[in-house]
C-alpha cells in the first residue's frame, strides 16, 4: 500500500506541474486583461447579438466575464443586473456550456485536443441553446428574484494592486489544483492496484459503448463529469499514457465533457439565481449524449468510407 501511495503522489505532483504551467500564467494574464479595455470592447461587439437570444444588451456583461474568467464571476455580475427569469435561465444555460473558456481550452490542448474544437463546440452549443430556448419559451417575463446574494468584489485600482490580485488568483488556482489533483491521482492509483478500476470500467461499458467509445475511456469520462475539464484533465493525461485511450475516444470524451462536465458544482452554483436547476442539468446531459453519439456515428461512417475507397484503390 505504501508503494501505491507513493506512485499516486508522484503522478499527482507530475500532473499538477503539467497543468500548473498552463493554469498559473493563463489565470494571471486573464485577470490582468479584466482591467484593460478588451472586455468592454468584446461586450460592445456581442451586444447586437443579444436580441436574437432574448437577452438585453447588458446581459453581454456576465456572458463575456464568465467566458474570460469563471462561473463565479459571471454569477456575481448577473446579481448586479435587473434581468427577467427567462434571461437569467438563458444565461445560465449558455454559461454552463461555455465558461472559463481560455483556461479550460488551453488545458484541453495539453491532453492532445485541438483548441479550436473545444472553443467551437462550446460556443456553438451556448448560442444555439439560447436561440432555441428563446424561440420555444414564451414565459419567464417577470423579474428574477435572487436568493443568496453575494456581490462581486469591487475592482482594485492601481497597477501594482492589480498585479498583486492577479498573482494571488493564479496562486490560488495552483493551490486548488494541488488539493484536488494529488488526492485524486492517489485514489485512482489505489483503485488500479486493487483492480477496482477495471470493475468500474465494466460497469460503465454500456454507457461508453453507447457514446461510441471503448470502456477504457470510463475513468476519463467520470473524472471530467465530477471534477470538470481543468481538474479532470489530470486524470485524462494519465489515462492517455496508461490506458491506451485512442485519439478518437479521447476526442469523443472531450466532446461529451465540453457539453457536460463538473455537473454537481456547475449545477448547484446557479441556485442563488433563483432558477430551476434540474432542467439546466437535463439540457446539458441530453445535449452531451446526443452530440457525442452523432459525432461518433459520423466518424465511424467516414472511417468506413475511407476504408472502402482504399480497398478499391488496391
Amino acid at each position: 500500500m505504501v508503494g501505491t501511495l507513493k506512485r499516486g503522489f508522484a503522478v499527482g505532483l507530475q500532473t499538477t506541474w503539467t497543468l500548473g504551467k498552463v493554469i498559473f500564467p493563463v489565470t494571471l494574464i486573464v485577470t490582468l486583461l479584466r482591467y484593460t479595455p478588451l472586455l468592454d470592447w468584446l461586450i460592445q461587439v456581442i451586444t447586437p447579438l443579444m436580441g436574437l437570444m432574448g437577452l438585453s444588451g447588458e446581459a453581454a456583461i456576465p456572458l463575456v466575464i464568465g467566458n474570460f474568467l469563471n462561473l463565479y464571476a459571471a454569477i456575481g455580475a448577473i446579481l448586479t443586473l435587473d434581468l427577467t427569469v427567462k434571461e437569467v435561465f438563458i444565461l445560465a444555460v449558455m454559461l454552463s456550456f461555455s465558461h472559463n473558456l481560455i483556461i479550460e481550452s488551453t488545458v484541453a490542448a495539453k491532453v492532445g485536443i485541438k483548441i479550436w474544437i473545444v472553443v467551437t463546440v462550446r460556443l456553438f452549443l451556448a448560442f444555439l441553446s439560447a436561440f432555441i430556448i428563446n424561440l420555444v419559451w414564451n414565459g419567464g417575463g417577470e423579474l428574477a428574484q435572487y436568493g443568496l446574494i453575494t456581490k462581486t468584489d469591487e475592482p482594485v485600482t492601481g497597477w501594482f494592486n492589480i498585479l498583486v490580485e492577479a498573482i494571488e488568483k493564479a496562486s490560488l488556482g495552483i493551490v486548488q489544483l494541488v488539493i484536488i489533483v494529488i488526492p485524486l491521482m492517489i485514489a485512482i492509483q489505489v483503485l488500479k492496484d486493487l483492480q477496482w478500476l477495471s470493475v468500474f470500467s465494466k460497469w460503465m461499458a454500456p454507457i461508453t459503448r453507447l457514446l461510441g467509445m471503448k470502456e477504457n475511456t470510463s475513468t476519463t469520462l467520470a473524472a471530467g463529469i465530477l471534477f470538470g475539464l481543468a481538474y479532470g484533465a489530470g486524470v485524462m493525461i494519465q489515462a492517455v499514457k496508461e490506458d491506451n485511450v485512442s485519439k478518437k475516444d479521447l476526442t469523443l470524451a472531450f466532446i461529451f465533457l465540453v457539453s457536460c462536465h463538473a455537473v454537481i458544482e456547475d449545477t448547484l452554483i446557479f441556485l442563488p439565481l433563483g432558477i430551476p436547476v434540474l432542467p439546466l442539468l437535463l439540457i446539458r446531459l441530453v445535449v452531451a449524449i446526443l452530440l457525442t453519439i452523432a459525432v461518433a456515428f459520423i466518424w465511424k461512417r467516414a472511417q468506413h468510407t475511407s476504408r472502402k475507397e482504399a480497398s478499391y484503390e488496391n
